[in-house]
């Protein structure tokens, strides 16, 4: 008995020393390799990479920029059943254990033993707590030391953050698959809902991807996808989350995964790129694809589609006018011709065209066939404005028949020709422009862009013609002028000299202006010298309001910085972009105050806190918690002043006069207050027309991007105000015809419009024109004839270099 009792006590203190060796190892362990571990309790703190998103004016969404797309959702607002699904999938005990599941480690252990020798990767037992530290503060690296190391980290971590913080961060750090990060990324990915939209076995499947998203491939596997979200309803019933009466149910319920969302997004390229660069500027590269950024943006939708519709539609019809210019490519048809042709490279810039070759002419159609092997026909009548190119200026023979065009082997663009009934299997010949453009649409009382398009496809090319390029406005400057004249003792009834002379510009040499028309018209008013865009006039003009005057306008109105001060600027010599100038019209419209042209409305932090506002003005009434009649609450107008209100309505009055009898009369049929100028440069290299309605100002620029001419007989009303009309026509539609506002000091006198005296009883051509008080014209008026800068004779007679046309604008 005692030599029993002995054994027992020596066995027991051999227990003991094991047991208090093996703390004392478990304690050496968890000291070596507990330093120099991650500080944990930056998780406290911690935010996760989060997706920046753009949306439109009216929500839509346009793009999301994340180098990881992870939208973050507090822990609060997560849904019940979508955590709990998570909590039966990967870690039941949660909420009981102290960061590691010793009960999970041993069973983990037993399951590992039983695989020794096979080639199965080992089976963990990480808790939520551990996989929180090793996704965020660990590798993925397998071994004994990553697992101790992770262990320890879990043990920390739990004595110092709640449980609820630590499942928030699982939650929205978690890789999903598909390039989504955390279970709002993942609902909007795999079922294109938001998280508070998942019922119980979507959030079931979403908790399947954690361990390895490909395993459980909604389409490639989807029977095991449906098997494992199954076993996860199963764990909820088991759990208490889900009645089992309804377990049936939920497992019979199809997977309802939808396939790829970039569809949803609003193609605006140019605009978001825009965007994308200001953001940058602002925030730098981690605000913008880890910041969680929620910005909204300016954009109109409608605006912008439509004005990428019509602006392709004006490139395209000036396009048209000059021939054909060949096919896009030739395909011998021979062999497995189809097959080739299936792979062959479609080109950038054919936006919604498909390319189609040419299988077969005959005398009046031209048959084609596609690369997805189905057919169709080209008529001849779609077919008629092919004439072959041969110069800007110069077109071939008319086309009388299909073989005039095409041969057999080309590979052409086509658009489907609209049927009776619906879209048949007949088509037109297409080709992409040469020629490129922009068009900006803005809210002249914000600044707001509420359409921004630069050019004929991004995908061609990411150069933005409405910000980047830099390009000669012509006659679209002279408002500008004008504007500067009403601010310095002029009115619309003045009269300048229309006729010919010749200045010394110096070593410049002699510069001799003339008119667009080679003509010359004598004493004219303002109005008129601006309604027919009379350079002779606005050369006058300027000289005698000096162009250091003219220079600070060009300033005051954003169109350029420090324009040089040579008259022949007066005529639009200096560079400007679209945004500007039509910002500058912008101006004009809202009578006189500045603009700061913004893309972005407001941009709000991941927690919904707004740190930008384009408007910085304080509302004290417009938070109001409820409605009890009381006064609509007035924001301050603290825009400072361009021009005088006066002044900007009588240039407005006289751009409204262009439309009505000037150059751009064409746009006068859309039957509703429209005002604008027309801009062509020297040799017509580039044409524009800028202008506005009394609520949205719209500027159209058109051109080469290597500058050449656009033809003896192509200016700004024939390329780029048709553009602005078609964009008017349908942006206006439905609203009522608002006339432009006419502000106090403003009186309206009744003139002849072609002299600018006051009309009297049976006088023909009336016009109501707008004067200051005081100033309204008079049976005699001077002239402003310029005569101490010579006329043409005696200037030609002096000697020196004399160069003569339009003075490079007009």
């Amino acid at each position: 008995m005692k030599r029993l009792l002995k054994v027992f006590i020596v066995l027991l203190v051999l227990g003991l020393l094991g047991g208090i060796a093996g703390a004392g190892a478990v304690l050496y362990a968890f000291w070596h390799y507990g330093k120099g571990l991650p500080d944990y309790q930056q998780l406290a703190g911690y935010e996760p990479p989060v997706v920046t998103r753009v949306h439109a004016g009216d929500g839509s969404l346009l793009t999301e920029y994340a180098r990881e797309r992870r939208l973050f959702v507090p822990i609060e607002v997560i849904p019940k059943h979508v955590w709990q699904a998570f909590l039966s999938a990967e870690d039941q005990r949660f909420f009981s254990h102290p960061g590691v599941d010793f009960i999970g480690v041993a069973r983990a252990v037993l399951v590992n033993l039983r695989q020794i020798g096979t080639d199965r990767r080992p089976v963990g037992a990480s808790t939520i707590t551990q996989q929180v530290a090793k996704n965020m503060l660990l590798t993925n690296e397998v071994s004994i030391e990553r697992k101790v190391k992770e262990m320890i980290l879990a043990f920390r971590i739990e004595r110092t953050m709640p449980k609820e913080r630590i499942l928030e961060l699982y939650l929205n750090e978690i890789y999903l698959g598909q390039g989504s990060y955390g279970v709002a990324a993942a609902a909007l990915t795999y079922f294109d809902k938001a998280l508070g939209e998942l019922t119980i076995p979507e959030a079931a499947y979403l908790a399947a991807l954690p361990k390895a998203p490909n395993n459980y491939h909604p389409v490639r596997k989807r029977d095991a996808a449906i098997a494992r979200r199954n076993w996860i309803i199963g764990r909820m019933v088991e759990d208490g989350y889900v009645p089992a009466d309804q377990m049936v149910a939920l497992e019979a319920t199809p997977l309802g995964v939808v396939p790829g969302r970039e569809a949803t997004f609003v193609k605006a390229d140019w605009f978001v790129e825009e965007v994308r660069r200001e953001l940058y500027d602002l925030y730098g590269a981690d605000g913008l694809y880890d910041g969680g950024l929620s910005v909204r943006t300016t954009m109109e939708t409608e605006l912008q589609l439509l004005g990428q519709r019509v602006l392709r539609d004006g490139l395209r019809a000036y396009d048209r006018r000059h021939g054909w210019r060949g096919p896009l490519d030739r395909l011998p048809l021979d062999g497995d011709w189809q097959a080739r042709f299936a792979e062959w490279p479609v080109p950038s810039g054919l936006t919604s065209w498909w390319p189609a070759v040419v299988t077969g002419l005959d005398a009046r159609e031209a048959m084609i066939a596609f690369q997805d092997g189905s057919t169709g026909t080209i008529p001849l009548d779609a077919l008629k404005w092919a004439r072959k190119f041969i110069s800007v200026d110069g077109r071939g023979p008319a086309v009388k028949s299909p073989a005039d065009v095409l041969d057999k082997g080309d590979i052409v663009a086509v658009s489907p020709l609209a049927e009776e009934g619906g879209a048949g299997n007949r088509y037109a010949l297409e080709q992409i422009p040469k020629i490129n453009g922009a068009l900006v649409a803005m809210d002249p009382h914000t600044g707001r862009v509420l359409a921004l398009v630069g050019g004929w496809s991004h995908a061609v090319s990411e150069f933005n013609r409405a910000t980047q390029a830099a390009r000669q406005p012509g006659s679209a400057f002279k408002p500008f002028v004008y504007a500067a004249a009403m601010e310095n003792g002029f009115t619309p009834s003045s009269l300048v000299l229309d006729a010919p002379f010749v200045l010394d510009q110096g070593e410049l040499g002699k510069w001799k202006p003339g008119n667009y028309s080679n003509k010359f018209y004598g004493p004219s008013t303002l109005r008129l010298g601006l309604e027919k865009s009379r350079n002779l006039m606005t050369v006058r003009l300027a000289r005698s309001l000096g162009i250091d005057v003219v220079a600070d306008y060009a300033k005051r109105f954003g169109i350029a910085e420090d324009m040089p001060q040579i008259l022949s600027m007066s005529l639009g010599a200096m560079q400007t972009t679209l945004l500007q100038l039509t910002t500058a019209y912008a101006i004009l419209d809202n009578g006189g105050k500045s603009l700061t042209p913004t893309l972005i409305d407001r941009v709000q932090d991941r927690r919904g806190r707004t740190i930008f506002r384009h408007d910085k003005r304080d509302c004290d009434g417009c938070l109001a918690a409820s409605w009890h009649g009381q006064p609509v609450p007035k924001l301050p107008d603290n825009r400072s002043r361009v021009m005088s209100a006066e002044g900007a309505y009588q240039v407005v009055s006289m751009l409204e006069g262009v439309v009505e009898r000037g150059t751009g009369r064409s746009i006068a049929s859309l039957g509703r207050p429209l005002a604008g100028k027309t801009g062509t440069t020297n040799d017509s290299f580039d044409a524009w027309f800028v202008g506005f309605a009394p609520d949205l100002a719209v500027g159209v620029y058109t051109g080469f991007d290597q500058p050449s001419t656009l033809g003896d007989k192509e200016q700004g009303a024939s390329v780029a105000a048709p553009i602005f009309k078609a964009f008017m026509a349908e942006a206006l539609a439905g609203q009522p015809a608002i006339p432009f506002r006419v502000p106090p000091g403003i009186r309206l006198v009744r003139v002849r419009a072609d002299s600018g005296v006051a009309a009297q009883p049976g006088d023909r051509n009336v016009i109501l024109e707008a004067f200051r008080p005081g100033t309204e014209p008079t049976a005699a008026a001077a002239v402003l004839d310029g005569s101490d800068i010579g006329a043409a004779g005696g200037a030609a007679s002096a000697g020196g270099s004399l160069s003569s046309g339009t003075g490079g604008l007009y």
